[in-house]
């Protein structure tokens, strides 16, 4: 088995059997669900209650995927475009920035462990899911997730700044990548771009229109994410399952 986990973000759903896990963090409550002929975790971040972002309890989160066994995490992020990605496209990431400001970002909060984010996404699971959204027929490109603390959308002069950091925007990207590179989980995240960021056109989109676009492209999420599942071989072929070699002092 491939011992997928799938945390899904806003407008993603995935049915199944509900298997609540208990963590140090607290309780998680996702679902065991089959897609892309692979039995999967799916795990919905914002929760029943739809948590803002910045309240996501991350940590649980990722230590719920650990229990469960999985080796490889699949995320998906809603993300407005600060460059030329068209809304409905695919973003892979393949680095990050984050200004955010007060969530736990580590698992070891009273030893010395700085594990290394040389590559903080795995590459193996960026091209299974760069494969999933090439056979859906949407436009795909790789960039870098700059990660903001929200709830609040960005200003326009915030995303001039940002713009020289990286290439989508969104509040929910950080901090699981880290959190799974410390749990040694392979982990990559597909983002749907549903909107140009503020300032990126004349006209704002509100948070009901970005939350419409998301619904509207959740089919085409789904498949890529399928077909991502389907492409990706038994056997890992990263140095994701190291990554705490050398970590400690």
């Amino acid at each position: 088995m491939k011992k997928i986990a799938v945390i899904g973000g806003t407008g993603v759903e995935i049915e199944g059997e509900a298997v609540p896990i208990d963590t140090p963090y607290g309780r998680v409550v996702p679902r065991v669900a089959k897609l892309g002929g692979e039995e999967v975790l799916f795990i919905p971040r914002h929760g029943e209650g739809h948590l803002p972002p910045h309240r996501v309890n991350y940590r649980a989160l990722l230590m719920a995927a650990k229990y469960w066994g999985a080796l490889r995490v699949i995320s998906t992020n809603t993300v407005g475009t600060m460059s030329w990605h068209p809304v409905g496209s695919f973003v892979i990431p393949t680095d990050f920035v984050e200004f955010t400001k007060s969530r736990p970002s580590t698992f070891f909060e009273e030893e010395a462990v700085h594990v290394d984010l040389t590559t903080p996404y795995c590459p193996q699971v960026g091209r299974a899911l760069a494969g999933g959204a090439e056979a859906t027929g949407a436009e795909v490109a790789e960039g870098i997730y700059v990660c903001t603390e929200g709830p609040h959308l960005e200003s326009p002069a915030q995303i001039r700044m940002l713009r020289r950091f990286g290439d989508v925007i969104g509040m929910t990207g950080y901090p699981e990548v880290v959190l799974a590179r410390e749990l040694e989980i392979c982990y990559a995240s597909i983002c749907i771009v549903t909107n140009p960021a503020a300032g990126m056109r004349r006209d704002a989109m509100s948070a009901a229109e970005i939350t419409g676009e998301m619904a509207r492209s959740a089919r085409l999420l789904r498949g890529a994410i399928e077909g991502a599942i389907s492409m990706m071989p038994e056997e890992t072929s990263c140095s994701c399952g190291s990554a705490l070699a050398g970590a400690g002092l």
